[in-house]
C-alpha cells in the first residue's frame, strides 16, 4: 500500500494536464472496490488507459442527463479494466458512449421466427452494437459499484470484445498459445451446464441471463470474473481459466 499511495501522490500531483482535479481521481478510483488490488504499476497504466480512452471515445449524454467529470472517470476506469493487459486497440471501430439517465427501450425492428417484423420493446440497462455505439444506464452504473457480479459496463464491453471475431458469438480473438477448440468445449461444457441447473429450477450464483445465449454467457462470466472471481471459480474453475488467459489478469489472485 505504501508503493500505491507513493505512486497516487505523483500521478495526482499534475492531473490538471487531463482537465481533472486530484480530488476527481481519488474520488472514482474510491468508488470503485473493483480497482482495489491493483498494484502501483497497474494502477498507473490504468489510469493511462482510461485517459486515452476519453480522448478517443466520446460521452453522450441523452434526456437531461448532466455529465461531470467523476461521471467520465467512472465510466472511463471500468470500461479500461478488461482491456488492462490487452490495450486500447481492442476498442477500435468505434467511437461513442451514449448515457441515458436509468433503464432505456431500444425500440429496435426484430424478425421473429415466423418471418414478421415486431418491435423489440424490453427495458435495458446496457447495449452493445456491433459497429455502433454502447449504450449505457447511468443509474445502474451508479447501482454497480458493489462487488456483486453484476456490472452494466463490464458486461457491455465483454460485447465490444467478443465481436472483434466478426461477431457476437461468445469466442473473442483469442491470442497466441490458446485454443479455439478448447474454449469451445469449456464453454459450451459451462453453458449448457447453467441451462440444466435453470431448467431443473436450481437458484444458480451465476447470473441467469447467462443462459440466453454463449455470447452472453461470455459477458456475463466476464462480469463475475473482475467482481466476484472466487464464486466464478468455484462455478466454473476452467471457464476463470479461459478468461484468466484471455484477459491477462488474475483477479483472484489481486483479492
Amino acid at each position: 500500500m505504501g508503493r500505491l499511495t507513493d505512486w497516487w501522490k505523483s500521478y495526482t500531483s499534475d492531473s490538471a494536464r487531463d482537465g481533472f482535479s486530484a480530488a476527481h481521481w481519488r474520488e472514482a478510483w474510491a468508488s470503485l472496490p473493483l480497482l482495489a488490488g491493483l498494484d502501483s504499476d497497474e494502477a498507473a497504466r490504468l489510469a493511462a488507459l482510461a485517459r486515452r480512452f476519453l480522448h478517443d471515445k466520446t460521452l453522450e449524454p441523452v434526456q437531461g442527463v448532466t455529465l461531470t467529470d467523476r461521471m467520465r472517470l467512472l465510466i472511463a476506469l471500468q470500461a479500461c479494466l478488461p482491456i488492462l493487459e490487452l490495450g486500447l486497440d481492442w476498442y477500435q471501430g468505434w467511437y461513442s458512449i451514449i448515457l441515458y439517465p436509468g433503464a432505456f427501450v431500444p425500440g429496435h425492428e426484430v424478425m421473429g421466427e415466423d418471418g414478421v417484423v415486431g418491435i423489440e420493446q424490453d427495458i435495458r440497462s446496457g447495449e452493445s452494437w456491433e459497429r455502433g455505439p454502447v449504450i449505457l444506464s447511468w443509474s445502474d452504473i451508479c447501482a454497480d459499484t458493489r462487488l456483486d457480479g453484476y456490472n452494466v459496463i463490464l458486461h457491455e464491453f465483454a460485447h465490444k470484445l467478443d465481436a472483434r471475431s466478426g461477431s457476437t458469438n461468445g469466442c473473442p480473438p483469442l491470442h497466441a498459445g490458446m485454443s479455439g477448440a478448447v474454449w469451445k468445449r469449456i464453454f459450451t461444457a459451462a453453458f449448457e451446464d447453467l441451462g440444466r441447473r435453470l431448467d431443473q429450477g436450481e437458484d444458480t450464483p451465476i447470473d441467469p441471463y447467462a443462459s440466453e445465449s454463449p455470447a452472453e454467457f461470455f459477458a456475463v462470466t466476464s462480469e463475475a470474473f473482475f467482481e466476484v472471481p472466487a464464486l466464478l471459480v468455484g462455478e466454473y474453475p476452467d471457464v476463470y481459466a479461459q478468461l484468466s488467459a484471455f484477459y491477462r489478469q488474475d483477479p483472484l489472485r489481486r483479492r
